[in-house]
């Protein structure tokens, strides 16, 4: 899961990108590239959704940059989250190697599909990174929102799943203005976000009481995106997802 904000970072200082509703860990299976690649089915703790960087140069290089992202900026203490980091649990979780990375170079979406309707517990959060970038900002947020609405009618069978996503033209937010990152990976690319909500809004709900949500909520009004997120989860505990 990915730090729970509206808007993080730029993730290019050349090509400010933000990151919207991201989920609360970021957990990437660390991974060398001259790992030769994984065959057969996954057992538990291997990397079945993981597969697909591996011995390609580009995909590599943009799981490292993932990471150095982490690292730099969205695991530092910030003002804006009450002095807590973005993602307050994300070096533990580059530890624990619970992020499943993939890559998507066509237009179908039926890699997103496929994650969302058989998405698996061995991880806590899968990446899809976006290499077609065909969408504007505005209409890939509404998609990504759009799918949420229809995973919770029960359209994928499993309920229990959130998604959200970056886009490279999504403005740069405040409070990483100061932050410098040097981006290593040039080409452009979405990223969609994929986790159980169960496990997304039960950890933001112990947040919030930490107040993590108080500063930022009240500079960047994202209280319309939270309740959608909450009202979705207690709907599902309730059995009533509408």
């Amino acid at each position: 899961m990915f730090g729970l904000v509206t808007k993080t970072c730029p993730l290019k200082k050349t090509n400010p990108v933000a990151v919207r509703t991201l989920g609360l860990v970021i957990r990437v299976i660390r991974q060398k590239t001259n790992s030769a690649p994984v065959t057969g089915p996954a057992k538990r703790g291997e990397v079945e959704m993981n597969l697909s960087f591996f011995g390609n140069p580009k995909e590599a290089s943009i799981v490292s940059e993932l990471m150095q992202w982490s690292e730099e900026v969205l695991e530092k203490s910030n003002p804006y989250f009450n002095d807590l980091p973005p993602c307050p649990y994300a070096k533990q979780a580059w530890l624990d190697e619970k992020v499943a990375v993939l890559f998507k170079y066509e237009s179908s979406n039926q890699v997103l599909y496929r994650t969302v309707s058989s998405f698996d517990d061995n991880f806590e959060l899968a990446i899809i990174v976006d290499l077609t970038v065909e969408m504007a900002p505005e209409a890939f947020h509404e998609y990504l929102d759009d799918l949420n609405t229809v995973i919770s009618e029960g359209m994928f069978i499993d309920k229990d799943i959130w998604v959200m996503g970056f886009h490279p033209e999504d403005d740069a937010s405040d409070f990483v203005a100061d932050i410098e990152f040097d981006a290593t990976v040039e080409e452009a690319y979405s990223l969609i976000f994929v986790q159980r909500l169960s496990k997304l809004q039960e950890a933001a709900d112990k947040l919030s009481k930490k107040g993590y949500y108080d500063t930022y909520d009240a500079e960047y009004n994202a209280r319309e995106i939270y309740a959608k997120r909450e009202n979705l989860y207690r709907g599902l505990k309730n059995g009533d997802e509408t």
